[in-house]
């Protein structure tokens, strides 16, 4: 049953200059707050190594910020944005940006009272290369609220590298800049590999390769999802009632061996650490996964109210154990879907027990996560936080998230 919240009791004052516009310096030079035992207090994230439990699992999202947004001209000299936001033709990443020639895209267009049909060019602003290419698009078709956009070019390109050529990074809305120079790195996680994300899972941009080795020789394993993060993220809850509020669904995928460690993590009592809400959205949504195994037999996608409006509640052993074998009866070694799960207040977590992220803005469905995950405390973290000149949102600063104890399960 969806539970009855008002949005309004997640609200809280954020001055603007509490915002970081920019990255610090140095991606490890963060500050991060620590929440545990319902206690606070705060150090260097260069020091985060020394928190982990060792011998625990720790989760990775290693998608890649693309180059989203595209800047068209009209021969009336009106200027058009484009923001992709997932390919429809054909409908994989790997595919589409694969595609030579032509592929299409749902999409966030700017302006579009300027563009109501007909084809639409690609400004080079001169650029010979890019005039050559000749990068064309055309309205063809929508989906809900969304446009369809189609592309065209010349050349034997693919629309990855016509991203990389002509697109530019969508940084979030709340910076209120263009993006720059330092963005086409740092607006990126060291350990980012697959590509389809229109804004970064943030709580990895503190991350250094040094880190990563520091955490190996604590003996915390090392693992990875992938959830490619979008648009959605940043669409507040406008609705009275978290109830009437259309989470967005984004597209992931996890490896079969990675399913068997999170089932031996959750048997032998470890620790399992999520960097980022996307993780958690992803590992979350994997019990439900198993849920779907045990109940019809096989995994769809997750929707926004599975969780609170499911009827069987196996154990997480169950649960995989149900998801494993189907993956090995169907002989996959990876599953790829969709989740809508939103997590707020009253959410039973059945998956992560540490979780690292940034501060996240008021009355948003992030916010609200982070209050499922700590309770009411989220009130005395983010007081804290504001008190203590922590940096929030995208390039502001971390936190490290202690929750439930993990149990042995044997059942």
């Amino acid at each position: 049953m969806e539970p009855e919240i008002k949005i309004d009791q997640f609200n809280y004052i954020l001055p603007d200059e509490k915002i970081a516009k920019y990255p610090t310096e140095q991606r490890d030079h963060s500050r991060i707050l620590i929440f545990k035992n319902n206690n606070i207090s705060d150090g260097k994230f260069l020091n985060l190594p020394g928190l982990l439990p060792p011998s625990s699992l720790m989760i990775f999202n290693n998608t890649k910020v693309v180059p989203a947004r595209l800047i068209f001209k009209k021969t009336t000299g009106a200027h058009i944005e484009i923001f992709c936001l997932e390919p429809i033709s054909p409908s994989e990443y790997n595919k589409s940006f694969s595609s030579v020639g032509t592929c299409s895209w749902i999409a966030v267009v700017g302006n579009i009272k300027r563009w109501k049909e007909g084809l639409i060019f690609f400004d080079s602003a001169g650029d010979e290369i890019l005039d050559n290419i000749g990068l064309t698009a055309e309205l063809s078709g929508s989906k809900e609220d969304k446009s369809i956009v189609t592309f065209k070019w010349n050349g034997d390109y693919t629309f990855s590298q016509i991203m990389d050529l002509c697109g530019k990074i969508p940084i979030p809305p709340y910076l209120r800049r263009d993006s720059q120079e330092c963005d086409i790195e740092r607006y990126q996680t060291t350990y980012a590999k697959e590509k389809g994300s229109v804004a970064a899972p943030t709580a990895g941009l503190h991350f250094t390769k040094q880190i990563l080795e520091k955490i190996v020789e604590r003996g915390v394993e090392k693992e990875e999802v992938c959830l490619h993060v979008g648009a959605g993220t940043f669409i507040p809850v406008k609705t009275t009632f978290i109830k009437d509020h259309k989470m967005h669904g984004e597209p992931f995928s996890v490896t079969l061996s990675l399913l068997k460690k999170l089932r031996d993590a959750s048997v032998n009592g470890k620790y399992i650490i999520s960097v980022g809400t996307t993780s958690v959205r992803t590992l979350e949504s994997l019990y439900y996964l198993g849920v779907q195994c045990l109940d019809i037999g096989r995994p769809g996608d997750v929707t926004q109210w599975e969780p609170y409006n499911s009827i069987i509640k196996p154990s997480v052993k169950d649960s995989l154990d149900a998801l494993i074998r189907w993956m090995e009866s169907e002989k996959r070694d990876t599953l790829e879907r969709r989740t809508e799960i939103i997590i707020v207040p009253g959410f039973e977590f059945k998956i992560c027990n540490i979780l690292i992220t940034n501060f996240h803005q008021p009355q948003s469905t992030l916010l609200l996560l982070i209050s499922a995950f700590v309770g009411d405390q989220w009130r005395n973290i983010y007081k804290y936080a504001l008190e203590n000149n922590f940096r929030f949102l995208s390039y502001g600063d971390s936190s490290i998230l202690f929750g439930r104890e993990p149990q042995i399960n044997i059942d």
